[in-house]
């Protein structure tokens, strides 16, 4: 954290309290208190999309707990007093009683969006995307082998309080990966775009390269070239993709895909004419997300 950042933190009025208060997380117990509804009722908000956890624990009978920011429960309290008491609506008693549980993918969304927040760089943004697929997935989108390779040295390290005990983190691990086909059909076309914009500014290094080397101007061939798919011929000016991240919701009903917790979305592509940013691949996922049985 930069010194300007740490010193407005403690010009605040209300330092040290207040920010006590802005980064305290609490369960389903107190956020049902701080709430005034009972802890069915908050569970039910909290599937349905309505609040985010901002993280998680693996309890001694392997169960998530899930822990959520005290100040955005406040805050819901205000902004949604009619969820908080009578009858809830029918949209949320069938999407709960059906088994929809939206705390892990919004968990995930609120994750990356800090991830991409904290850096600029475009193949470490695609590396925090590609980190939410499994090795099968993140394949069939990143088909050069060099570059996965690449991807895997940017991977963000785990959350630091990531369970120490075996079975604990192999539950905990599980949660880290997108498992739901349309998050997982998001991500991926995300990362679709993440790497157009990467490999504009620079190639993946080839191996045993030095890691400084890469930041540098695009790279000169080394030894033979690599096989690539589709070449990319030379353009006028780099596309311009952004992934952007929404600002976490709180509203009635879950915000549109990935989450309540601020999604990663595609927006518009600018390109030269006759550009094809992954064609085949964007169509191939829109066919198998059409033939999907709801």
């Amino acid at each position: 954290m930069a010194q300007s950042e740490i010193a407005r933190l403690k010009a605040a009025p209300d330092f040290p309290h207040g920010l006590r208060e802005r980064v305290r997380a609490v369960g389903t117990t107190e956020g049902a208190h701080l709430l005034s509804v009972t802890r069915d009722r908050f569970a039910r908000l909290a599937r349905t999309g309505h609040f985010s956890p901002v993280r998680f624990y693996v309890n001694r009978y392997r169960a998530v707990v899930w822990l959520y920011p005290a100040a955005e429960l406040s805050e819901f309290a205000l902004t949604h007093p009619g969820l908080l008491t009578g009858r809830l609506p029918v949209d949320i008693r069938t999407r709960s009683d059906a088994g929809e549980d939206w705390r892990p993918r919004n968990w995930r969304a609120r994750r990356l969006g800090i991830l991409l927040r904290a850096d600029d760089d475009p193949w470490t943004r695609a590396a925090a995307i590609a980190s939410l697929l499994d090795p099968v997935q993140l394949a069939e989108v990143v088909d050069d082998p060099f570059e996965r390779a690449y991807l895997d040295r940017l991977r963000p390290a785990p959350p630091s309080w990531r369970p120490s005990a075996p079975a604990a983190r192999e539950i905990a691990d599980r949660l880290l990966l997108a498992d739901d086909p349309d998050e997982i059909l998001w991500h991926r076309m995300s990362l679709a775009l993440a790497l157009d914009e990467a490999r504009a500014e620079r190639q993946a290094p080839l191996p045993g390269m030095a890691a400084s080397t890469s930041l540098a101007a695009p790279l000169a061939p080394i030894g033979p070239p690599r096989p690539t798919l589709s070449p990319v011929p030379s353009l006028p000016a780099a596309p311009t993709v952004r992934a952007e991240i929404a600002t976490p919701a709180t509203g009635g009903g879950p915000a549109p895909w990935p989450g309540a917790a601020g999604p990663v979305r595609p927006v518009a592509v600018t390109r030269p004419p006759g550009r094809r940013i992954r064609r085949s691949l964007l169509d191939r996922l829109r066919r198998r997300k059409e033939a999907t049985p709801r």
